[in-house]
């Protein structure tokens, strides 16, 4: 399973870094970026709740 943040949509609130730090971060100017490739299977309860927790709805969740 693979994320994606659209930036359009990314406020900067963070929720997803504070939900799921393995699976994101914040750059210099506040977004969220994804920091892996694919979501294991250790991290995917992680992905879905960052997904849910996102007030903007920026972040999609791929399933494979």
């Amino acid at each position: 399973m693979r994320l994606s943040i659209d930036p359009d949509k990314c406020s900067g609130h963070a929720r997803c870094v504070a939900r799921a730090p393995d699976l994101f971060d914040v750059d210099d100017e506040g977004a969220s970026f994804v920091l892996v490739d694919e979501v294991g299977p250790d991290l995917a309860e992680d992905a879905r709740k960052a997904v849910d927790v996102c007030p903007e709805r920026a972040i999609s969740l791929h399933e494979d």
